[in-house]
């Protein structure tokens, strides 16, 4: 009998690792502290696109950061406490974003974020909540319509790569999205895209997916890992002592963490992200709107409206700033305007991220049995198909000519 696999994390990306291995007829066992899908992806704006492998780090970004840090109203905030560790991974950004450099970290982006509709949909198959994933534009909306510019570098990529990239002006997108402002001017169409319509409920019904495969779900904070002499894994956990032969550590930002012990040190930061979301709107939005402005993106879900967006880098367990509430509410409210923002509901979220956007997939050097798949930044939901099966590929020994070095845990 193939040996078990024990993932920790039970979000979208050890979902998809999870299944993925499955199918390479891999059992599998999930620990996680918490529900399937309930925690960094269940906030995310629902995105699913081919085409977002733009890193967070551009040229000319360094130009941008001062009048962003002080605005309190900006998408990029910095908690006090937090500057010590944010200098020195903050100069690793920087030094990201050169277009040479920005050029190499698309390519490999790209591998992770082209398949993730079909796979998506190849995953949801036979559960009967397929319609969780539907097609979509991404709208990128400009209040100045000068700035819709399709020679910029970040469209130019994608248009470089095959992406299907129109410029509409103001009139001709209030006919796609009546319920927006008049205030946008100019709006960009990213083609080819999808959208999910709850996060959450995807990561639940995956999870019951494997769960339905033979999955072994335990509920259980991990607190150590140890290696034995036998090479074998031993986790402490909050109740019983588990072993493995091959662990996927998919813990996202808490991964960091478990690997200190073992004398390894990684530059992952909890990159802290809000949503809001308006319960029966008056209008629904057919596809993802980023309002480039203020850096958020509104997007209707079963359940609402969510408006979601900002970059708070703060300690992993700070509590949320309830300022963010009123200001994600004011922008969602500017995007628009016949919105009822009485009973808005607020959550935050962890990204887990690393300075080169690119997260880290692979087994650790000198560590075997041990492999990482955490650090997806803003890309976790896009990049968590691939993801599953490039640690399915390398835990069944399946061949293929992909470049992993971009992902290599050990490139830090």
């Amino acid at each position: 009998m193939t040996e078990q696999v024990t993932i920790i994390g039970a979000g979208i990306v050890g979902i998809c690792c999870a299944l993925s291995l499955q199918e390479r007829g891999i059992p599998v066992r999930i620990v996680d502290r918490g529900e399937p899908g309930q925690e960094t992806s269940f906030g995310n704006a629902g995105v699913v696109s081919p085409w977002s492998f733009i890193p967070q780090a551009m040229p000319g970004i360094w130009k941008k950061l001062p009048a962003m840090l002080l605005d309190p109203k900006s998408a990029l905030s910095v908690r006090p406490s937090f500057w010590p560790k944010m200098v020195p991974w903050g100069l690793r950004f920087l030094g990201q974003s050169g277009e040479k450099t920005v050029r190499k970290v698309s390519d490999a982006m790209e591998l992770l974020c082209r398949p993730s509709v079909d796979l998506y949909r190849m995953h949801l198959q036979g559960t009967g909540h397929e319609d969780l994933i539907t097609d979509s534009l991404y709208v990128h909306a400009f209040r100045h319509p000068e700035q819709a510019n399709l020679d910029g570098l970040d469209y130019l990529i994608r248009a470089e790569k095959g992406g299907q990239l129109e410029r509409i002006g103001g009139d001709a997108l209030h006919r796609l999205e009546p319920a927006l402002t008049r205030d946008f001017k100019a709006a960009i169409l990213i083609k080819g895209q999808a959208r999910i319509t709850s996060p959450g409920r995807v990561g639940t019904v995956l999870a019951d997916k494997a769960r339905s495969q033979g999955a072994e779900i335990v509920k259980a904070e991990i607190t150590g890992l140890t290696r034995q002499e036998d090479g074998s894994w031993c986790l402490t956990t909050s109740g019983e002592t588990l072993h493995a032969q091959s662990i996927v550590l998919a813990a996202g930002v808490w991964s960091a963490d478990l690997l200190k012990p073992l004398g390894l040190s990684v530059p992952l930061v909890a990159e802290r992200g809000y949503h809001v979301e308006f319960p029966n709107p008056p209008s629904c939005l057919t596809n993802s709107i980023m309002d480039v402005d203020a850096k958020v993106v509104a997007s209707s879900m079963q359940d609402g409206l969510r408006v979601a967006g900002t970059a708070e880098f703060a300690d992993i367990d700070a509590p949320p700033d309830p300022r963010k509430q009123a200001i994600l509410t004011e922008q969602a409210k500017a995007m628009i305007p016949d919105l009822d923002t009485s009973q808005a509901q607020f959550w935050m979220g962890r990204r887990p991220s690393f300075p080169d956007s690119l997260p880290a997939i692979g087994q650790l050097e000198g560590k075997p049995g041990l492999y990482t798949a955490f650090g997806h930044s803003h890309y976790g939901l896009m990049m968590a198909p691939k993801t599953g099966e490039l640690v399915a590929d390398l835990l069944s020994g399946r061949r293929h000519n992909i470049d992993l070095d971009p992902f290599s845990p050990d490139r830090f």
